[in-house]
């Protein structure tokens, strides 16, 4: 998933996440890039009445999470006690997270399936804080390819775990810097690749994704996806430079506007550790088998209640959407329920399962520190 620190996120190296609630051996079917047929077979026969989106459902959880989420930054900016302040600050920060967690299904959302939804959540999340939807869609998908999962053609993979430790906590604080980032991007070089055809090509291709492979270039959009790209990154420019306009002339308080970039600063660093335990980053460029790209990916099912907050909109599912990347966010519970069921224990499907987020850390680290150590 999504996103990382800034345009081009790094990820470094490979991860061997043991697994944490049951420390299960990986079935043998995998392990040399077989496929598990059978759990294949059973996540789509089981699952073909679950793939309608429900625009009820995304429409009221946008509108919620985002309300709430600037309810809570007013307080945090207009409140006097500082538990008051604090309080605003954290539903700011965890609601609008959630919000901003959308961006993920608008990449895999089929053209009007939920009408006007793109459109929507760029006017109530994506231009406000200036991240909008042409910075995910046309690039997540790419790390769905098969033959692009886990190598260095993956916008969203570096094997994690085969470097340093410190590497880790690098890359989850970097993420702060995001804010400072995107304002340079849509309020200077925006603006300013209108006038030069080689920078231009650079913000296109280089800073305008949210991935987290470096050497990742992406292609310039065409079409309809070019009509909307210009549309939003137009939105976001403007706002952009009147944001800094606006507060260097002191309309916008200095400490108002220091508290949405820190807000926005938050919620950026939250996502990155997140996607620190997105997967186990276990490899190291081959090409994967279906079974291998949903092995080395994560989900973090009930009954524990943490991974809604910390993973929302269907990211606790995270391996389950590998198998199934079309399975809008409010069908995976169902779907896990069902696959569960059906599939018995020596199935691949019970190996990507884990308990806590903390868990999923520790063991990142202990995977890199054994890497380290040859």
């Amino acid at each position: 998933m999504i996103m990382a620190t800034a345009f081009v996120t790094p990820d470094p190296l490979a991860a061997t996440l043991s697994r944490t609630s049951a420390a299960l051996a990986r079935p043998k079917a995998a392990q040399a890039g077989r496929e598990d047929i059978a759990m294949i077979k059973a996540a789509a026969s089981l699952t073909r009445d679950l793939h309608a989106a429900r625009p009820i459902v995304y429409w009221t959880d946008l509108i919620a999470s985002a309300g709430l989420g600037y309810a809570g930054m007013a307080v945090a900016i207009v409140a006097t006690p500082v538990w008051a302040k604090l309080l605003g600050a954290v539903v700011a920060v965890l609601a609008l997270y959630r919000a901003l967690s959308f961006i993920h299904e608008l990449s895999h959302m089929k053209p009007n399936a939920v009408r006007g939804f793109t459109a929507g959540w760029n006017i109530l999340f994506g231009v406000p804080v200036m991240m909008p939807s042409l910075m995910y869609e046309g690039v997540h998908t790419l790390h769905h390819a098969k033959t692009r999962y886990g190598t260095n053609r993956d916008p969203e993979y570096m094997p994690l775990a085969r470097g340093p430790a410190a590497t880790l906590a690098i890359f989850v604080l970097v993420s702060a810097l995001l804010p400072i980032g995107l304002i340079l991007r849509y309020g200077v070089l925006a603006p300013l690749s209108l006038l030069s055809p080689k920078l231009r090509e650079i913000v296109v291709t280089r800073y305008s994704a949210l991935a987290i492979n470096p050497q990742f270039r992406r292609k310039p959009p065409e079409g309809a996806a070019l009509r909307s790209w210009r549309i939003w990154e137009t939105a976001a420019s403007i706002w952009a430079i009147s944001f800094v306009v606006l507060t260097a002339t002191g309309v916008f308080p200095l400490a108002a506007s220091l508290t949405f970039l820190a807000i926005v600063s938050a919620i950026a660093v939250l996502n990155q550790v997140r996607t620190l335990v997105a997967h186990l980053w276990e490899n190291e460029g081959d090409a994967m088998s279906i079974t291998d790209q949903y092995l080395d990916s994560v989900n973090v099912p009930p009954p524990g209640l943490l991974a809604e907050i910390w993973a929302p909109v269907g990211l606790r599912y995270h391996a389950l959407h590998h198998l199934l990347p079309g399975l809008p966010y409010h069908a995976l519970p169902e779907a896990h329920r069902r696959l569960t069921g059906e599939l018995g224990d020596g199935s691949s499907y019970h190996h990507a399962n884990y308990s806590t987020l903390s868990g999923l850390i520790v063991n990142l680290v202990k995977a890199c520190r054994k890497a380290v150590r040859g």
